[in-house]
């Protein structure tokens, strides 16, 4: 079904060409606009949030007031933390993120309002309180799963309510004292908050959340498309290419080195993953962010990892279109997302669709606030049997 116009989905528009729109801005427009944290110059996943949900961009103090609601709602049930303790440590992050989020929903105000009886017309409204409660509790979630499979030695950071979301994020990883990578989380979360509505993840929340579940369990479902290899886990499949770059050819990368190794992947029957892109046809624009990014940090431009990153992407796309298997030949943003986490020291790789999940819940969370406002129906797409299409291709 790709390319097929068949969604209502208010909260961005994925041009080919042109890349992402929140609302009519571009990238460079929301970095301009949003306002960043206290303190901070990137912006903020409540600026984006706002910016998704109403289609304005928030003044600082907008934003401020917004940091503090979900501060107030971020700390975890009991069960759920009890919940999230008692799952093996090998247990992939995702499938704990899926389950934690699923759980959630024993506390869902649509779910005991649709229960007594409400009217349609108020759908939206309970449906927005429990959707700000799950992106107020996601940090925490996503937190604490990360420090049970990676850390367990360590204890976690309480919500401090004068920080923003992601600031609070990064401080219970165990990353607050890092400035450079909260920015960067900064960055990340707000980017990846929304991609239209027809990739995997958001298109299984607007799916699931049609039959009138609740956003925990629409989210949960959601998080588990998220974790496919063709959607969510692209970023760690990039880290692991450029450290076997890095291996085979060490310190001395050169274009040339990189032309050869890329030809070797492609040889070996395999793709070269961050490359591509089930829509755009140019450089992805979160790409590019995330570049500009790089270039105003001395030690990420000193990072070999980085370095090869944007070599790579000088090099690929001629490689990629000589071998002529790809309608976009250009880097996508896990070309370069991953890498810049492993530089600043959350080296493990399984975590980071984890953060990925935390940042998509901005976007399809407030796209189930106006599916029930608007009174969109149930999804109901028609299927045919093999002998059924053979039919309609003869006739």
């Amino acid at each position: 079904m790709r390319g097929l116009k068949a969604m209502l989905w208010e909260a961005s528009v994925l041009d080919p060409n042109e890349g992402i729109r929140f609302h009519g801005l571009t990238i460079p427009d929301c970095q301009k606009v949003l306002p960043p944290a206290p303190g901070g110059k990137e912006m903020t996943a409540e600026s984006m949030l706002w910016l998704l949900l109403t289609g304005r961009v928030p003044s600082p103090h907008e934003s401020r007031q917004l940091s503090l609601e979900l501060a107030e709602k971020g700390e975890l049930p009991a069960f759920v933390e009890k919940l999230i303790d008692s799952l093996p440590k090998t247990l992939h992050p995702m499938t704990q993120l899926g389950m934690g989020v699923a759980a959630l929903n024993h506390d869902s105000v649509f779910q005991a309002a649709y229960e007594r009886g409400i009217k349609k017309s108020e759908y939206w409204t309970y449906m927005l309180e429990d959707c700000l409660s799950l992106v107020a509790k996601l940090p925490a979630l996503a937190a604490r799963i990360y420090r049970n499979v990676y850390h367990p030695e360590k204890t976690i950071a309480p919500i401090d309510k004068n920080l923003d979301l992601v600031g609070n994020y990064s401080n219970m990883l165990g990353f607050g004292h890092n400035e450079h990578l909260t920015e960067y989380l900064r960055l990340y979360i707000a980017l990846h908050g929304d991609h239209e509505g027809g990739n995997a993840s958001a298109h299984t929340s607007h799916l699931v959340g049609s039959t009138l579940s609740d956003p925990y369990i629409s989210y949960s479902a959601a998080l588990f498309a998220l974790a496919g290899p063709l959607h969510g886990l692209a970023n760690q499949e990039v880290l692991r290419w450029q450290l076997a770059v890095q291996k085979e050819i060490g310190d001395n990368v050169t274009h040339e080195n990189i032309k050869e190794y890329l030809w070797k992947t492609l040889k070996s029957g395999q793709v070269v993953p961050g490359y591509g892109h089930g829509v755009l046809r140019n450089p992805d624009p979160r790409f590019i962010a995330l570049q500009e990014f790089c270039k105003t940090r001395p030690e990420l431009q000193a990072s070999p990892t980085i370095q090869l990153v944007q070599k790579t992407a000088e090099v690929a796309p001629e490689v990629l279109k000589e071998h002529g298997k790809t309608k976009n030949p250009y880097p996508n943003v896990d070309a370069a997302s991953g890498c810049v986490l492993y530089h600043y020291g959350l080296t493990e790789f399984k975590y980071y669709t984890v953060i990925f999940g935390v940042s998509r819940a901005l976007g399809a969370l407030t796209q189930l606030v106006w599916a029930r406002a608007l009174g969109l129906p149930l999804e109901r797409p028609k299927s045919y049997s093999m002998d059924a299409l053979e039919k309609l291709i003869k006739n």
